[in-house]
């Protein structure tokens, strides 16, 4: 596939249209999207007339530095008229009234957005298997999943539906499905870019980056992304450096290589082709540094502990009041007439303890209100989400704070010193990016447990708030992708780009 600065040029030498490039996309969606499932809306007629705007732009030297991207945009980022449904039935009809700051930015920069994406339900999965629009397939064989939560923006660029794509990462959902589907995912350090206009998941980890083709095309999407927003007071006001010049950077890299991230479960295959990739950079000149990354063992723990408490409050306002579904009221009060009913005649031939319990069920029933809500949630939210919930409001309740909150934000603290201890020494942290490669749809979903180990390379970036990126590798025996993953200490999203550069130039050649 081309990239982006490519059909730049050919655009401005009348070698192709902006129109001919969307019409392609649209077309190779028609053709394959019945089957990947990547894609759950593509708005043609707008997107063909904005792209006649910005070919008039590029006619005339006028246009933005994102002229020619067309781009697809996970369905957890608002954009104004659209739907925006989180792949929830909560929110199946829900359409945004405003943009997400990075819209607004690409948008200024005449980037074009063709469409939304398919993912797991409120960003709360590793497959794309939990939403309302069915599983997305992997363009590389579509008996097996594409990762998640981002996976239909993975995959959409993997099929080449779209030049790049929008995901959101809160505990390795832009690498992961990027490692899955063999194309680039950048995750940026938290506060990097707005998180404005994003559906939150858990707010402390959430984080806006690109899917791509090219490494270059991802270092200059975030160009655009990356930036202080007073929309959003946990965004960073720091200059935004030229990622995609750090690219031309030659300086040889140090790169640290943790044992935690190369040990027991992790496919015997992957880790061959990883310490061959590592193999092939220390030959041109890069340094390996052997690192330890102590406290990466509780990862997995940790996140679904804290991740989990912030998606039970933020969840919260679902109610069918606020926003979201709404049961049907008339049933809801028919429901709760017909258990009255039944109760009072139980309580007429009841006596002793029998009739002291349903009198005090009685006094205790729900009001239509508090069923009103319960009954709207509960056909709203699929299971992953429910679980999600229950676990979260669990270790948030009285008596289990201090035992599973409060430890885990310990727990986090340690994770994010030992980064720090790490990059003292190293330029970025090298790992797998997933322990397998993607793996059949269905096969996992009785197991959550199985599922969340997905994440265990990915998570721990989430939790430190720093930066990480998955590259193609290489392909498994099996015909399936493999990815390895650069991680890089907060705000130095140069180093991680510098090094999966410089693995795709080994690919290359």
């Amino acid at each position: 596939m081309k990239n982006l600065l490519t059909t730049q040029d050919e655009l401005s030498a009348g070698k192709t249209t902006l129109q001919d490039i969307v019409d392609q996309y649209i077309e190779q969606i028609e053709d394959s999207n019945g089957t990947v499932n990547a894609i759950v809306s593509v708005d043609k007629e707008n997107a063909r007339a904005r792209a006649a705007s910005i070919q008039k732009k590029i006619d005339h030297g006028r246009a933005g530095k994102l002229a020619g991207s067309v781009i697809a945009v996970k369905d957890v980022i608002c954009e104004m008229g659209k739907q925006t449904t989180c792949a929830s039935n909560i929110l199946r009809n829900f359409e945004s009234v405003y943009n997400a700051t990075v819209i607004e930015k690409l948008a200024a920069e005449d980037a074009l957005f063709l469409g939304r994406t398919n993912m797991d339900e409120f960003a709360m999965g590793s497959s794309t298997e939990n939403t309302i629009f069915g599983p997305a397939r992997n363009p590389h064989n579509t008996e097996y999943v594409t990762g998640g939560s981002s996976g239909g923006s993975a995959a959409a660029v993997a099929a080449n539906m779209c030049g790049m794509s929008l995901g959101s990462d809160t505990g390795g959902s832009i690498r992961q499905p990027a490692s899955y589907c063999g194309v680039v995912g950048l995750k940026p350090t938290y506060g990097r870019v707005s998180r404005y206009g994003l559906v939150a998941f858990a707010s402390s980890f959430d984080c806006i980056g690109p899917f791509a083709h090219s490494v270059s095309d991802a270092a200059i999407l975030l160009e655009h992304l990356a930036g202080v927003d007073p929309m959003d007071q946990s965004s960073a006001d720091r200059p935004v450096e030229e990622y995609s010049s750090a690219l031309q950077n030659r300086e040889k890299l140090t790169i640290g290589v943790p044992d935690e991230f190369f040990g027991d479960g992790l496919d015997p295959e992957i880790r061959t082709i990883i310490k061959d990739q590592l193999s092939d950079l220390e030959t041109e000149g890069h340094q390996l540094v052997p690192i330890h990354l102590p406290h990466s063992e509780f990862a997995v723990a940790t996140y679904y502990i804290l991740a989990t408490a912030e998606a039970s409050s933020n969840l919260a306002r679902y109610d069918g009041i606020r926003y979201g579904h709404r049961a049907d009221f008339d049933s809801v009060e028919e429901e709760l007439k017909k258990e009255q009913i039944a109760l009072e005649k139980r309580l007429e031939v009841a006596a002793g303890k029998e009739h002291e319990e349903l009198v005090e069920k009685i006094s205790k029933a729900d009001s239509p209100l508090i069923r009103l809500y319960k009954k709207s949630r509960t056909e709203g939210f699929g299971t992953e989400v429910k679980r999600r919930i229950l676990l979260g409001t669990y270790v948030l309740s009285a008596g289990y704070y201090d035992a599973y909150y409060g430890k885990a934000q310990r727990v986090r603290r340690l994770i994010k010193q030992d980064f720090e201890e790490a990059f003292q020494d190293v330029d970025v942290i090298v790992s797998p990016t997933a322990p397998t490669t993607a793996f059949k749809l269905g096969e996992n979903q009785d197991d959550p447990l199985k599922m969340y180990l997905n994440d265990i390379y990915t998570i721990s970036a989430n939790l430190a708030g720093i930066c990480g990126i998955s590259v193609p590798a290489g392909t498994h025996s099996n015909g399936l992708p493999v990815g390895i993953q650069f991680l890089g200490n907060a705000f130095e999203e140069k180093n991680i780009v510098r090094a999966a550069h410089a693995i795709e130039q080994l690919h290359n050649r």
